[in-house]
C-alpha cells in the first residue's frame, strides 16, 4: 500500500512539472512571438523613423549672424561699420584634462582644466578663477556658459589654439564708428539689447538684415562629424543707409556753433544746413549740436545731446516767427511789400500794449523796412489786415502746431492751439513768434519753401538704401505747393533787407546776395515764467538762385540783451557750404525793396 501510494505521488508531481513546463515554454515562445514583431517593425517598418530620432539628436544648429549694414555719409564715406568679432563660449558637459601634441618631443603632454583655464584667462583678459568656474558649472544645468564677449580674431585663434575640450568661438558683429563724434546723435549707437537711437534704431530693419545657420552632425563627445550631415543657409546681409549728411560740412558745423555756445555760456546751441538744390531740396546737409556724444561711448555724453537738438527741443521762435505773418499778408494781397506804415516804439490794439525790443522814433516805413528792422508794432499792424483765423490757417499750413519726421523715429514737436483757445495777448504775440512753440527745424521748414518758390519739400535725412550687391533704393517725397511763387520770391527780397541795413547786416558775404531773419525770444522757466532768452537766425543764399538754408540757434546765452550776435556764425558756415560746393558768385545788384518811404540814404535807427 505504502509503495503505491509513492508511485502515484511521484506521478503526479511529474504532470504538474509537465504542465508548469508546457506553460513555461509558452509563455517564452509569445514573448519571442512579440519580440520578433517588434523587431520586425523597428528594423523594417519603420527604418527611415527611428534612423531620423537617432540623427535629430546629434545635430547641432549654430546661427550665421547676418552682417550689419553700413552707415555712409552723402558721399558714400562710411560713418558706421560692422567688424568681425567673437562670443568665446564652453559646454561644461565637455570639459576635461586633456592631452596635446608637443611638436617640440613629438610626444603628448596632459593639461589640466585649471590649467587651461589660466591660459584662456591671459588670452581673454578675464580672472582666471572666473574662468574655471564657468568651464566647471554643473554639466546637468548648463550646456552653454560665456567666457569672453565680443573679442577680437586675434584673441579667437590664440583660444582655439588653447584646444580645451567644449571650448568654442561664435561669430558676432560689433559696431564701430570711423567719424567718432561727428554726427554722432544722428547716427545713434548700438547697446547691448540692440540698437538705442539715430539711425541705428530708426532703420535697425534696413541695417539688420536676416540671419542663417549652419546644420551640423557630432558624436557622442560632442565634435563634429566631418562626414556626416552638414548644411548652411546663408545669411542675407543687411542693406547700407546713405544719408544726406555730408560728414566734412557737419564737422564744421559742429566746431562753428560750439564755439558760439562757449562763447556766450549758453545751454546749448544749433546749427543745421539744408539743401535747396534742385533736385535736392530738403535734404539735410548738416545737423550739428554744441555738445558732442560718440556713439562709441555714448554713456560720455550729457542726456541733452544724446538727440538732435534740432528735433528734441522746443521753444518759442521770436521774430524769425514774423516770417509766417508777412508772407500771408502778401499772399492773401492785404499789403505788398512797399505798402507805407507809420510806425512808433509802442502800438496798443483792443486794450494790449506792444512794445518794441528798443525805443526809437516814429517812421514811414514799408511793409519791408518793418520786416527788416524786425519792429513788433508795424508786424502786428500788417498782421491785423488778416483775421485770427486766418492767420493760424496760414501757420498751420506752413507747419507750424504739426510734428516733424524726418527719419530719425523721432518726431520734432510744436504745439500751436486755435483761435478759440487763445488769451487777450495771443492774437498779437503769435504774429511776432511769441505764444507758440516750435522746433529749429519748424523755422527751417517754413524759410525752405520760401526758398524753393513756395514748395514745401518735406525735409529728410536718408538719401536712399544700398543693397549688399549696390543696388540703391532712393528715398523720395513728393513737394506740395504753400505759396505761389511771387510770394516766394517778395519774401526772399524782404529777407535780403534785413542783411542789407536790417538786424542781421553781419550776416554779408562778400560777392554773394544774402537774406535772412532774425529772432529772440523769452525762454519759459521751468517752474514757470521766463528765465532765459532763445536767439536765431535763419538765413540763404544766393538769393537769386537759392543753393543753401543756414539756421543758426543758441539757448539761454550768458550776457545782456542786444549784445548776442549769430550773423557771423551763420556767415562762416554758409561760406563754407558755398565754397565746398562751388557755388558761384551773384552777378546781380541787390533786390532788397526800399525800407522807408521816400528817399531815405542812411535808414535811421
Amino acid at each position: 500500500m505504502a509503495a503505491t501510494s509513492k508511485a502515484a505521488e511521484k506521478q503526479a508531481r511529474s504532470k504538474r512539472l509537465a504542465f508548469r513546463l508546457r506553460i513555461g515554454l509558452a509563455v517564452a515562445l509569445v514573448m519571442m512571438v512579440l519580440l520578433g514583431g517588434r523587431l520586425f517593425q523597428v528594423q523594417a517598418l519603420d527604418i527611415d523613423g527611428h534612423a531620423q530620432e537617432a540623427v535629430s539628436e546629434r545635430l547641432r544648429t549654430v546661427a550665421l549672424p547676418a552682417e550689419r549694414g553700413d552707415i555712409l555719409d552723402t558721399e558714400g564715406r562710411v560713418m558706421a561699420s560692422s567688424v568681425e568679432r567673437y562670443d568665446i563660449v564652453v559646454d561644461p558637459r565637455l570639459t576635461a584634462d586633456y592631452t596635446v601634441f608637443d611638436e617640440d618631443s613629438g610626444l603628448r603632454l596632459p593639461v589640466t582644466v585649471r590649467e587651461a583655464a589660466e591660459e584662456l584667462a591671459r588670452i581673454l583678459d578675464e580672472d582666471p578663477d572666473e574662468v574655471e568656474e564657468r568651464m566647471t558649472r554643473d554639466p546637468d544645468e548648463y550646456h552653454w556658459v560665456p567666457l569672453a564677449r565680443s573679442v577680437t580674431p586675434e584673441q579667437r585663434a590664440q583660444a582655439m589654439e588653447v584646444q580645451a575640450p567644449g571650448v568654442s568661438a561664435e561669430p558676432q558683429s560689433a559696431r564701430t564708428y570711423p567719424s567718432g563724434p561727428v554726427a554722432g546723435s544722428i547716427i545713434g549707437f548700438v547697446g547691448s539689447d540692440g540698437p538705442l537711437e539715430g539711425i541705428e534704431a530708426a532703420h535697425d530693419e534696413h541695417l539688420t538684415g536676416e540671419d542663417g545657420e549652419r546644420i551640423y552632425e557630432v558624436g557622442a563627445d560632442g565634435v563634429r562629424i566631418p562626414t556626416a550631415t552638414y548644411e548652411d543657409v546663408p545669411a542675407e546681409d543687411g542693406q547700407d543707409v546713405r544719408l544726406t549728411i555730408d560728414q566734412d560740412l557737419q564737422w564744421f558745423a559742429q566746431e562753428s556753433i560750439a564755439s558760439k555756445a562757449n562763447t556766450y555760456n549758453a545751454q546749448w546751441g544749433n546749427a543745421t544746413v539744408v539743401d535747396l538744390r534742385e533736385g535736392s531740396e530738403g535734404e539735410i546737409l548738416a545737423m550739428a549740436d554744441s555738445g558732442l556724444v560718440d556713439p562709441s561711448s555714448p554713456g560720455d555724453a550729457e542726456e541733452l545731446f544724446r538727440t538732435p537738438l534740432a528735433l528734441g527741443q522746443s521753444f518759442e521762435p521770436g521774430s524769425v516767427g514774423k516770417t509766417i505773418t508777412f508772407a500771408a499778408a502778401l499772399e492773401e494781397g492785404v499789403v505788398d511789400p512797399e505798402s507805407s506804415f507809420s510806425v512808433g516804439d509802442r502800438h496798443t490794439v483792443s486794450g494790449e500794449t506792444i512794445r518794441d525790443a528798443t525805443r526809437h522814433d516814429r517812421f514811414d516805413m514799408t511793409a519791408a523796412g518793418i520786416y527788416a528792422r524786425s519792429y513788433n508794432t508795424g508786424t502786428v499792424m500788417i498782421g491785423n489786415e488778416l483775421s485770427e483765423q486766418q492767420r493760424y490757417d496760414w501757420m498751420r499750413k506752413a507747419g507750424l502746431g504739426e510734428p516733424i519726421d524726418i527719419g530719425l523715429g523721432l518726431e520734432g514737436q510744436s504745439a500751436l492751439r486755435p483761435p478759440e483757445e487763445w488769451d487777450n495777448r495771443q492774437p498779437l504775440s503769435t504774429q511776432f513768434g511769441q505764444g507758440y512753440e516750435a522746433t529749429a527745424l519748424h523755422n527751417v521748414q517754413l524759410h525752405s519753401m520760401l526758398a524753393t518758390d513756395g514748395v514745401n519739400h518735406p525735409l529728410r535725412i536718408v538719401d536712399s538704401y544700398v543693397d549688399p550687391d549696390g543696388t540703391e533704393h532712393l528715398v523720395q517725397s513728393e513737394g506740395a505747393r504753400v505759396f505761389s511763387s511771387e510770394t516766394s520770391e517778395q519774401m526772399l527780397r524782404l529777407m535780403e533787407g534785413v542783411v542789407e541795413y536790417g538786424t542781421g547786416q553781419g550776416a554779408q558775404i562778400e560777392g554773394y546776395r544774402v537774406g535772412g531773419k532774425t529772432g529772440t525770444a523769452q525762454a519759459a522757466g521751468e517752474g514757470g515764467g521766463f528765465d532765459g532768452f532763445t536767439i536765431s537766425f535763419v538765413g540763404v543764399a544766393p538769393i537769386e538762385d537759392p543753393q543753401f538754408l543756414t539756421a543758426i540757434t543758441v539757448h539761454r546765452p550768458s550776457g545782456e540783451y542786444g549784445d548776442w550776435d549769430l550773423s557771423d556764425t551763420f556767415q562762416e558756415i554758409m561760406e563754407h557750404a558755398l565754397s565746398s560746393y562751388d557755388v558761384p558768385p551773384s552777378g546781380d545788384d541787390s533786390g532788397a525793396y526800399d525800407g522807408f518811404v521816400g528817399e531815405r540814404q542812411d535808414y535811421p535807427w
